[in-house]
């Protein structure tokens, strides 16, 4: 009943525990700044949600409750060798203290070339997202073999990181093995001498309890080994758990209103109707929507809308009332009806006014699944100008306050660009448009 007290407790424990650090993890990412995921490779963040975390599920649980297991039967291993020979403590305890220091040497070795074991594994994992992502591009400019190689390149390198991992662990197994070959020689030494007052059969239950504490022993120090190596995973998920939770935007000296009586350059701008943006690269056009939608958030000065400033807004509240169309459009794994409304608000009536008011009407209308086409992972089948046409439909949809296009319609056809122009203006004549 105890021993079944005690792994419910640590199983239960376990998922628990595992579930919690899910969630932080989930949580914290889902949150990180946009920087965050510029600068982390995508394997990393597939390792941590994947492999680590399925150590802190499955792995770390088992492995507590296998030891505590090892550690109450070593106890009544100990406890019968020495009822029937007082004789062995002198020997079992120095034996168990040379045991913990290989293991304490081999933990601190094992956890090192876990991290690096670790290390090496994110590149695979990029690499393979990579593929997967520029299949059709690779393929096209006939570089697969080239793509083969680095992939074989990575996995050796994985391999070679390895292989110092299973030497050390045929070393503590060996030196394992020579101790317990001595815990079983004293046993028999002491069953020897004491053979006046031993009987036989007590003689043999000691040597038997002392063949068992060897094997004991060892799959107690493994046990406890692989428990230390795979806190390494938890180690490296809660570095995740403390990613910096802001950007800081370097948009200077930004004001609520034009300065129209200054004679030096102005130090902000007040948006009412629709605007074009100009510059060159670098200039700032694109920070300008980073700023407005909070993607980095500013390092001084203010940004108002509707006398409002929107670092006291909801991040819900404030991206719901601007629509951005860029030069990139961007299309999810699903229906074409999904990624025009994602939450479902609109009819289908509405959704083909906006189609037909962006000339894609006849294509989904010739299309054999209508509003239910199918757009493939990262809505690679359209073409970059049809996927600028759902985007702009999708903003017809949503009618929001402010609409920001970075050159919506540089993948449009020119005849059609003639068109769409004019229904822009008159569609959001009651909205705020920045055009780049």
């Amino acid at each position: 009943l105890g021993r079944f007290t005690c792994t419910a407790a640590v199983l239960l424990g376990g998922v628990l525990a595992s579930h919690q650090l899910f969630l932080q993890l989930l949580s914290n990412v889902m949150r990180s700044p946009m920087l965050f995921f510029e600068q982390t490779p995508i394997g990393q963040l597939l390792n941590r949600f994947s492999k680590d975390m399925d150590a802190v599920d499955s792995v770390i649980p088992d492995k507590v409750k296998t030891m505590l297991g090892f550690v109450f039967n070593l106890l009544k291993m100990y406890l019968v060798n020495v009822v029937a020979t007082p004789w062995a403590a002198i020997v079992i305890v120095p034996l168990t203290v040379i045991y913990a220091a290989f293991e304490h040497f081999y933990v601190t070795t094992s956890c090192q070339l876990r991290r690096m074991e670790a290390a090496s594994r994110s590149p695979i994992y990029s690499h393979i997202s990579e593929i997967f992502q520029d299949s059709s591009v690779i393929r096209a400019h006939n570089n697969q073999q080239r793509f083969i190689s680095k992939s074989n390149f990575l996995v050796d390198e994985n391999q070679r990181i390895c292989f110092p991992g299973a030497v050390a662990d045929r070393w503590l197994a060996t030196n394992l093995e020579f101790l317990g070959n001595g815990i079983i020689l004293f046993a028999a030494l002491f069953a020897a001498i004491g053979r006046t007052y031993l009987s036989p059969g007590t003689a043999g239950f000691f040597i038997s309890y002392a063949l068992q504490i060897t094997g004991v022993l060892s799959w107690m120090v493994h046990s406890w080994t692989e428990i230390e190596n795979n806190t390494v995973s938890v180690d490296r998920v809660k570095e995740y758990l403390r990613t910096p939770k802001e950007e800081l935007l370097d948009m200077l000296d930004l004001c609520p209103t034009v300065r129209k009586q200054s004679t030096s350059k102005p130090k902000s701008s007040h948006c009412t109707l629709q605007i074009g943006i100009t510059g060159r690269s670098g200039a700032g056009k694109s920070s300008l929507a980073v700023g407005l939608l909070r993607l980095g958030e500013a390092a001084e000065g203010t940004i108002l809308i509707d006398g409002q400033d929107i670092a006291q807004l909801g991040l819900q509240d404030l991206r719901t009332k601007i629509t951005i169309i860029s030069q990139d459009p961007v299309l999810f794994s699903g229906s074409l009806r999904m990624n025009l409304d994602p939450l479902n608000q609109y009819t289908d009536a509405d959704t083909w006014t906006a189609l037909k008011l962006t000339q894609f009407k006849n294509f989904v209308a010739d299309s054999p699944e209508k509003l239910e086409y199918e757009c493939t992972e990262q809505g690679e089948n359209p073409s970059i100008g049809k996927k600028q046409l759902v985007c702009l439909a999708r903003a017809l949809l949503w009618k929001a306050k402010i609409l920001i296009l970075d050159e919506a319609t540089a993948a449009v056809d020119l005849e059609t660009d003639v068109q769409i122009q004019p229904m822009l203006r008159t569609q959001f004549r009651d909205s705020t448009v920045l055009t780049v």
